[in-house]
C-alpha cells in the first residue's frame, strides 16, 4: 500500500487536483498485463502475457490459461460488451476470442478469429456498441490490419488494403496498453509510431478514414504515440514520447480541439515523461487527466497544461471506474487506486 501526498488546488472548472493516491494490490502474479477493463468499483477482467486471462474480484482471482494448439499467447488487447469479453493475442498467429459471461463466470470460450502470418500483430480492440467492434494491427502489404464485427464479435472480417490510408515504411501501432484506439459515439481514431506519429479517424465506424499527422517525436523504432483518448468528438489528447529516453518530456504530449485533424503540444519540455496510457478523469470537464508508465503515475487537472508526480510505481495501463478509483496493471501486477 503506498500513499502520496501533494497539494491541493481547483480549476475554473471546479474540478480539484487530487491530493493523494492510495495503491492497494488486488492480484500479483509472473505476468505482465497490458489490456484492462473495469466492470465496477471491485471487480476488472485482464488479458496478460503466459496465456493468462481472468477476472478479479475483490482479491478473489478466476483465471484461465489459453493455448492455441501447442502455444501459450500473449495477450496485449481486451474489450468487453454486456455479454462478452474479447481478448486478442498479440504475434503469429493471432486470435482472437470471445468468452460469454454471465456476471463474472465464463460460459464459454471460442475463437471467433484467427489470422497466420509472419508479419501479423495485433495491438488494440475496441467496441462501438455491444454488435460493432474493430481491431487494429501492424502494417501488412502497406496498410495497417484492421478488422471489424458487426454481429456482436460472432465473426470478423479484415478490411482490404484499398479501403484504408497507406502507411509508411517502419510506422506501426504500439500494444502497450491497449489504448492505441479511442471510441465516441460513430468515431474511432488509432495513433501510430515508429517513423511516423500520426492520427487515423473515421466517422463512420470505419467505412472510411482520414489521415492527420501530429507533432509527436518520431523516427525510431520506439517513439511516437503510445496512446489517446478522446473526451467527445472534438477533444482528445495524445501521449507517448521515446521507450528508450522515459525522462525526456519533449514532444510526447498533445492536444486536439477539432476532432484530430490538428494538435499542440502540451508542456513541451515540462511535466512528465514517456508515458503508456493517458486517461481522461471521469466527470472532470476534460480538466482532469491521469497518465502511466513504467516511471510512475502522473496527474494534471488543468487539461495538462501543468502536470504532479502522484507516485513512483510503475504501471503500463489504467482505466477509471468513476472520478475517483480506477484499476492499473504492470508487470506481475493489477492494483486498485483510490484518489482523493
Amino acid at each position: 500500500m503506498l500513499s502520496c501526498l501533494l497539494i491541493a488546488c481547483a480549476n475554473d472548472s471546479g474540478f480539484t487536483q487530487f491530493e493523494t493516491v492510495k495503491i492497494t494490490n488486488v492480484f500479483t502474479d509472473s505476468v505482465s498485463v497490458r489490456a484492462i477493463t473495469a466492470v465496477n468499483d471491485s471487480t476488472v477482467w485482464f488479458a496478460g502475457s503466459g496465456g493468462k486471462v481472468g477476472v478479479i474480484e475483490g482479491k478473489t482471482p478466476k483465471l484461465a490459461t489459453i493455448r492455441y494448439q501447442d502455444s501459450l499467447l500473449t495477450f496485449r488487447a481486451i474489450a468487453r460488451t454486456s455479454k462478452a469479453v474479447f481478448v486478442l493475442s498479440i504475434a503469429n498467429p493471432g486470435v482472437l476470442y470471445k468468452i460469454g459471461v454471465n456476471g463474472t463466470d465464463a460460459t464459454y470460450i471460442e475463437d471467433v478469429y484467427v489470422e497466420a502470418g509472419e508479419k501479423v500483430f495485433y495491438d488494440s480492440m475496441k467496441f462501438w456498441n455491444d454488435q460493432e467492434g474493430l481491431a487494429i494491427g501492424d502494417p501488412i502489404d502497406g496498410c495497417f490490419s484492421l478488422i471489424i464485427t458487426r454481429d456482436g464479435g460472432d465473426t470478423w472480417s479484415k478490411v482490404s488494403c484499398d479501403k484504408l490510408p497507406s502507411v509508411e515504411e517502419g510506422e506501426a501501432f504500439f500494444a502497450a496498453s491497449n489504448t492505441s484506439i479511442s471510441i465516441v459515439g460513430d468515431y474511432a481514431w488509432i495513433v501510430s509510431g515508429g517513423e511516423r506519429a500520426r492520427v487515423f479517424r473515421t466517422n463512420d465506424k470505419g467505412v472510411t478514414w482520414e489521415t492527420f499527422e501530429t507533432p509527436i517525436i518520431e523516427g525510431g523504432v520506439m517513439t511516437g504515440i503510445f496512446s489517446v483518448a478522446f473526451l467527445d468528438d472534438k477533444n482528445g489528447i495524445i501521449f507517448g514520447g521515446n521507450w528508450d529516453d522515459k525522462d525526456s518530456n519533449k514532444g510526447n504530449k498533445a492536444i486536439t480541439t477539432n476532432g484530430g485533424e490538428s494538435w499542440k503540444l502540451l508542456s513541451d519540455g515540462e511535466g512528465p515523461g514517456f508515458k503508456s496510457c493517458v486517461v481522461y478523469v471521469p466527470n472532470s470537464k476534460g480538466e482532469g487527466l491521469v497518465a502511466v508508465g513504467s516511471n510512475g503515475v502522473s496527474h494534471s487537472s488543468d487539461g495538462g497544461i501543468t502536470w504532479a508526480t502522484l507516485s513512483n510505481q510503475g504501471y503500463y495501463a489504467i482505466d477509471f471506474v468513476n472520478d475517483s478509483i480506477a484499476f492499473a496493471s504492470g508487470r506481475n501486477r493489477i492494483d486498485k487506486l483510490l484518489f482523493k
